[in-house]
């Protein structure tokens, strides 16, 4: 099936590295999972001005009035096509392949957790959320695992954001059927995402004062923390992740954080090689890693900037209209 994007279609027509927790006491301590947690996030929603289109109010013939019926008509057909197009775009899983109840721990602002959600969205399982505490990770205390994503599988525990979506494509996808075909090119570029592009993010959404701020005020407004906790991690968060991003920029031999972020997504773009996705007509994983690493950005100024100054815009936005609306329900 092919993908468009809704709005463009009517428009047309018209016209890991160290890590920090905040334990009692104000004392500053390292920490994986906190910094997991803090390592980026977007609020998630584009703003976006709405401008009239039609010309001003004129008298018209019976003639115009006509012309003007017909062209509305033809506008409305194009654009209830698109919705109906982008209402399409997901890959639901037949009935009987669905998981009965699947269950994702997490952070909000977590990349890992965010690829396990790009998989699940796409496909249409639906799946309640915890949100952990990232200090006491009360939620998660049952579990020998103390990372997140965790993900309960009817009763089945899986971890790991890679190894989670692997288990999953395969109990939706069996011999008979296609849903998932993973590839040599898939597999690099799922690897490519876990051990390059993931490592750019904290720079860059750490890189200046005002950044990290910007980073923490999501973190701290989305995550499940008490009262005293949003007030120190936001602003003893921010101090500390922008040190921990210069250090992360040495580890792995950053020398720009911006430019190393364009380069990613121009490297990304080359490799669809003209194609809507990396899958071809449809996302394969490869697309959802990529999609689901960079979707908590996508709002901040750092995904602001990359969007704005390399090609990734249009194929993530094809990507947002294939993924869909969250299938998360209520618990």
């Amino acid at each position: 099936m092919r993908r468009i994007n809704g709005v463009a279609a009517i428009l047309r027509a018209v016209g890991s590295g160290a890590v920090y927790r905040f334990a009692p006491g104000n004392k500053v301590q390292q920490h994986h999972q906190f910094f997991q947690a803090a390592l980026f996030c977007t609020n998630g929603n584009s703003s976006s001005s709405s401008r009239s289109h039609w010309p001003p109010y004129n008298r018209m013939t019976g003639r115009q009035s006509v012309r003007a019926a017909v062209a509305g008509t033809v506008l409305f057909s194009a654009a209830a096509a698109a919705v109906v197009e982008e209402a399409q775009a997901k890959e639901p899983v037949p009935l009987d392949l669905r998981p009965k109840e699947v269950v994702l721990f997490q952070y909000e602002a977590c990349p890992f957790c965010n690829k396990v959600k790009a998989f699940l969205d796409y496909y249409d399982i639906r799946y309640q959320i915890v949100e952990v505490n990232p200090i006491n990770k009360k939620e998660i205390k049952w579990s020998d695992y103390k990372k997140v994503p965790i993900l309960m599988v009817d009763g089945e525990q899986l971890v790991d954001s890679s190894v989670i979506i692997d288990k999953l494509a395969k109990k939706i996808s069996p011999a008979t059927s296609t849903y998932v075909s993973e590839d040599e090119e898939e597999r690099k570029w799922r690897g490519w995402v876990d051990n390059h592009l993931v490592h750019l993010l904290s720079p860059n959404i750490y890189r200046s004062t005002s950044e990290a701020l910007e980073s923490f005020d999501y973190i701290t407004s989305n995550g499940n923390f008490s009262f005293t906790e949003k007030i120190t991690a936001k602003y003893a968060g921010a101090a500390a992740m922008y040190f921990v991003s210069k250090k992360l920029k040495k580890k792995y031999n950053i020398t720009d954080e911006r430019a190393a972020l364009y380069e990613a997504a121009e490297t990304w773009v080359d490799a669809l090689n003209g194609r809507d996705f990396l899958g071809g007509s449809k996302p394969n994983l490869a697309d959802l890693a990529v999609y689901g690493v960079l979707r908590p950005i996508r709002y901040l100024k750092s995904g602001k900037d990359m969007v704005e100054h390399t090609r990734i815009g249009n194929w993530y936005a094809r990507m947002e209209n294939a993924v869909g609306e969250s299938s998360r329900i209520q618990a």
